[in-house]
């Protein structure tokens, strides 16, 4: 929504940031260089994983996530319905199938039991997606994947310092990705991470995001690649944006508080969860959930406030509905068993508030206001 009163994201910069970046402009070295090993290591120690890869996007990520752990044409591979659409886009990539199994209702993650129905002899790996900065279940997640010998993927693009049981996401899977797209908690304009705790899989991600080289020689490639680099202007960004993640995560969590207080006691109105046991939340965004949601946010928009419908399902975009197939018929994705009732009814429902570091109190208000008379 352009020119919006309230937008409903805004980077978070700061003159230090500022400063980072124009010092790299001013050096020899653009990419590749010391900045991304800083901005590596500093997510490496955060996060708590083995190895941390930039990359330039999030999408770039999950692509060289699943090329890393060997998912390749024919392969199914079980991801949720109810989030962004470069999930299952990153999976048919490779040629391989996304089977889309439903969520739970309360977590809007991946439901565990759901997506252990929809494993077949042709399934090789599954994509947890940590929703709007929420940890998935990764303890039960994580069984299935065991049992069945399936690799586990976390998407946790969405969910940079959510913690599960005392412990970050992106430690849980064989790989995680994040992303720091300007809505994200913390921001390189474009950008990415995959963290892994497995050297051969980090030694890949290092090869195919730098057109497939493998050694000191520039123009030698040991495989085919791509070119995925995070550059060293958005590497000196996010290694100052990381330092202040802790404040960051703590203003989010403040600004929830906040919605939360002001829409509490509507009874048409469903809130997101601010605790949850065993849980340390990551807000990335704040999504209500409420009837005839096209509605509201149209009446939300002529009052100046932009808000977002997260999400479409996926197997409900135009660059998927179309091309429904059975399984035998070299499908481009399927749906698995019971269908997507939850993802159906929540897709239909959600609505994105403005969210931002610097959003004011009263801007806050006005959002509430504004939203509880459109409700009525």
């Amino acid at each position: 929504m352009k020119n919006a009163e309230i937008p409903l994201s805004a980077p978070d910069i700061t003159e230090e940031e500022i400063e980072a970046v124009v010092s790299v402009l001013r050096s020899p070295r653009l990419s590749l260089g010391p900045k991304l090993e800083e901005f590596e290591h500093a997510m490496v120690e955060y996060v708590g994983s083995e190895h941390a890869v930039g990359v330039s996007s999030g999408t770039a990520g999950l692509h060289l996530a699943l090329l890393a752990l060997s998912i390749g044409p024919g392969d199914e591979v079980i991801v949720p319905s109810f989030t962004f659409v470069a999930v299952a886009n990153a999976v048919r990539y490779l040629g391989a199938v996304p089977v889309f199994a439903d969520i739970d209702a309360e977590s809007l993650n991946l439901d565990p039991a759901r997506a252990e129905a929809a494993i077949t002899p042709r399934t090789k790996a599954m994509i947890a997606v940590h929703t709007f900065g929420r940890p998935a279940d990764m303890a039960a997640l994580g069984q299935i994947a065991r049992r069945h010998q399936l690799h586990l993927i976390e998407d946790a693009c969405e969910a940079l310092g959510a913690e599960m049981d005392g412990r970050q996401v992106g430690t849980f899977g064989d790989a995680a990705v994040f992303a720091f797209y300007p809505n994200k908690q913390i921001t390189t304009g474009e950008g990415g991470m995959v963290v892994t705790q497995d050297l051969d899989v980090a030694r890949r991600l290092r090869a195919l995001r730098n057109h497939g080289r493998t050694g000191e020689a520039w123009l030698e490639h040991a495989e085919v690649g791509y070119n995925y680099r995070l550059s060293e202007m958005q590497c000196a960004l996010g290694v100052v944006q990381l330092r202040r993640i802790e404040s960051i995560l703590a203003r989010r969590e403040a600004v929830a508080r906040g919605y939360c207080a002001l829409l509490d006691g509507n009874a048409v109105l469903g809130l997101p969860a601010v605790d949850v046991p065993g849980v340390r939340l990551s807000w990335f965004v704040f999504v209500v959930q409420v009837e005839e949601r096209d509605g509201v946010a149209e009446r939300m928009r002529e009052k100046g406030i932009a808000t977002g419908r997260y999400f479409l399902p996926i197997h409900r975009q135009p660059a998927y509905s179309p091309r429904r197939a059975q399984r035998g018929d070299a499908p481009e994705f399927v749906i698995g068993p019971g269908g997507l009732p939850v993802t159906e009814r929540v897709g239909a429902r959600t609505l994105a508030l403005p969210f931002f570091n610097r959003i004011t109190e009263e801007q806050m208000g006005k959002v509430a206001d504004v939203l509880q008379r459109a409700l009525s």
